[in-house]
């Protein structure tokens, strides 16, 4: 079992967030994984590898998605998951493991009664940018303006979906294209 200290990492960001402000963590699914969470009123964020070992079978990278989700669920305890939802992929190896990916997670949480949703690849990013088709550098740059250090675009846009799914929790809209908050604070850093 994990610490909260390994999973949460090492360079929290603290941004005005609501004391009642639900807890949520943000995952961007694929083979490396992004995930962002703002338990504690703190922002955390990083990446995980499961692209499968030389002498592993293709179902244990699913395995370990599945034992760390599992433990990263049990220590944050969130009130909510939210993925990013994908509609198109460039290859088929990509569609196939965020499928899984997805399948494991969405299960997991039936399994266990933990609220999940997917957030639209255009609303994450205009977001972030102003703008639904903005590119992977462009959501980088966004999240770096709020003072944040992605290690890469899967990351900057567990942060993004983060900060998106907080004001939607915060304005009562819920899902939808209404978050403006970040997009803002962006341009003005």
């Amino acid at each position: 079992m994990r610490t909260e200290e390994q999973v949460v990492g090492s360079s929290p960001r603290q941004l005005p967030i609501e004391a009642t402000s639900p807890v949520i963590i943000a995952l961007d699914l694929g083979t490396k994984l992004g995930w962002s969470t703002n338990k504690g009123g703190t922002i955390t964020s990083g990446t995980e590898n499961f692209a499968p070992g030389r002498f592993e079978g293709g179902g244990m990278r699913y395995l370990r998605f599945r034992r760390w989700i599992s433990s990263t669920i049990s220590i944050i305890e969130p009130e909510e998951i939210v993925f990013e939802e994908c509609r198109r992929h460039i290859g088929t190896d990509a569609s196939h493991a965020y499928g899984a990916f997805m399948g494991q997670l969405t299960a997991h949480c039936e399994e266990h009664h933990v609220p999940y949703r997917g957030i639209p690849v255009g609303t994450i990013k205009k977001h972030i940018c102003g703008r639904g088709n903005a590119n992977k550098q462009a959501v980088i740059l966004a999240v770096q303006k709020l003072g944040f250090n992605p290690a890469d675009d899967n990351e900057a846009d567990a942060i993004a979906m983060l900060l998106c799914a907080l004001e939607q929790a915060q304005s009562g809209d819920g899902p939808g294209p209404s978050c403006k908050t970040a997009q803002s604070e962006a341009k003005n850093v």
